[in-house]
């Protein structure tokens, strides 16, 4: 039996998780500096544009359950980010809202990606294709 299909180098989803983690490597010293952590960063850019949101649409736009979102939540209400309310009686409903202290770190948050930019040996082009590529992978994914 032949076995080239166990290689390492032959799988795609190698080079998707190690980029990944290379990439959130990047980010970890300019996210330290206003507090947050690359989840955290993601799901406050998230916040900055859909404020307020329910945390089931939240979870649709990070791909992440409840289970992770909760606790995540936690800490950036914690860290006076962000607000939780159940409007209503529907006790199963949260809506997420963005706090003044939430949208101060905004003006901080919009540097980065400027500080990222030399981090991704990428072309415009190379780069543009890239994220095409990634989110028809997504996508596709999502509907299967």
């Amino acid at each position: 039996m032949n076995y080239e299909q166990l290689k390492l180098a032959n799988q795609l989803c190698f080079p998707l998780y190690a980029a990944s983690k290379a990439v959130v490597a990047k980010y970890t010293p300019h996210l330290s500096e206003i507090g947050l952590t690359y989840t955290q960063y993601i799901t406050m850019m998230v916040l900055w544009e859909h404020t307020p949101v329910g945390v089931k649409e939240l979870g649709e736009h990070l791909s992440l359950d409840s289970g992770t979102l909760t606790p995540l939540l936690k800490r950036l209400e914690s860290k006076g980010l962000v607000r939780r309310e159940r409007p209503g009686s529907d006790e199963r409903t949260v809506i997420v809202t963005v706090t003044e202290a939430g949208t101060a770190l905004k003006r901080h948050a919009a540097l980065i990606p400027q500080k990222m930019a030399p981090c991704m040996p990428l072309s415009k082009d190379e780069a543009g294709t890239l994220y095409a590529l990634l989110y028809k992978l997504l996508d596709e994914m999502r509907n299967t």
